[in-house]
Parts: C-alpha cells; sequence; structure tokens
C-alpha cells in the first residue's frame, strides 16, 4: 500500500490501479488479541497474570491445532483485549503454538465476508480453513504469514487473525470514532 487514509481508514491506493482511490468495504476496528506462545504455559502465566495482573478468562483446548491454551483479559468492555497464553498439546507435532513465541495478533474487523472478499481479491493468502468459528466464538480467518505465488500478500512473517466484531464492539468503535471528530 502506498497510502492509508488514516482518518477513516477505509481508502487506500492501490499500486495495481495506479494511483487511483479505491473503497474498502470494511474496517480494522483495533486489536482483539495477542496470542503468546511457549513450549510450557505456566511460565507465560507467571508473567501475564500473577506479574502483570491480566485476568484469567477461560481455556481453550483443540488436539487439531495442538494447542492448549489459557485466555487472560485486559481492559474493560468492548474494549477488552484477549492475551492467549498458548503452549502446544504435543511439542513433536504441527502446528507449532509456540514457534515463534509471538504466535499471531487478532484485529477486530466490521465486516469480516467483506473483508475476506476484497482482500483475497487484492492478491491476500489466507491459510486453509475459510471463514469459521474461533475459539471466542466469533467468526474468524487467518492471514497467511507469507504470501505465493497466487496470493503474493502475506503478514511479513505475522500471522494475522481477522476476528468479527460482536455488535457491542462496533458501536463502541463508532462512538468513540464520531467523539474524537468533533473534539
Amino acid at each position: 500500500l502506498s497510502h492509508v487514509d488514516l482518518g477513516g481508514n477505509r481508502g487506500i491506493f492501490d499500486r495495481r490501479e495506479r494511483g487511483s482511490m479505491t473503497s474498502r468495504p470494511f474496517k480494522v476496528l483495533g486489536i482483539q488479541q495477542v496470542a503468546v506462545g511457549a513450549p510450557d504455559k505456566s511460565a507465560l502465566r507467571r508473567l501475564w497474570v500473577d506479574t502483570l495482573g491480566l485476568t484469567a478468562h477461560g481455556n481453550f483446548k483443540s488436539e487439531k491445532e495442538n494447542v492448549d491454551e489459557d485466555i487472560v483479559t485486559m481492559g474493560a468492555g468492548p474494549f477488552t483485549v484477549e492475551v492467549d497464553l498458548m503452549q502446544p498439546i504435543d511439542p513433536d507435532k504441527k502446528p507449532r503454538v509456540d514457534t515463534p513465541p509471538l504466535n499471531h495478533i487478532g484485529l477486530w474487523v466490521d465486516d469480516i465476508d467483506a473483508a475476506v472478499q476484497w482482500l483475497g481479491d487484492r492478491g491476500v493468502r489466507f491459510t486453509p480453513g475459510g471463514v469459521r468459528p474461533g475459539a471466542a466464538g466469533h467468526r474468524v480467518c487467518f492471514i497467511h504469514p507469507k504470501g505465493n505465488e497466487g496470493a503474493p500478500i502475506g503478514g511479513e512473517g505475522v500471522l494475522i487473525e481477522l476476528v468479527e466484531a460482536p455488535d457491542e464492539v462496533r458501536e463502541a468503535f463508532e462512538q468513540v470514532s464520531r467523539a474524537s471528530k468533533q473534539a
């Protein structure tokens, strides 16, 4: 991207259209989660819960995804951010949720279907699995850390989770956006 419109976060100049303004049919609202991994999540709990004071919220375990994660939170209401403390169930299997230690970042989006369609049309590579329910029950989809020949845009080494924001989150971000424009 050669230019991002920080005011509305909807318009960009698409290099393939040589500077013409395109309209993005979705909005990234904010950070939903950060997922960190270690061979043993007890060290992560010691840091994030015992030392930094985040609140334990739940646990998610998936043999298919090779993950045992504790979900801890900071913030309040629609501005709550999850920190997922992840360890592999079987350290000899993939995916290795502890490598790299910053496993992925989750972004709230207001319309995941529009986001996936628009991004895919522009060459963004997604991981297999498509849009599906995530650990917290929201609809999610992942941008692959690396692009390839067919979809050259990836997360530049970072796995990015798009998370469809529930109404409460969308409304809160809209209120904050309106208030900041009036200030």
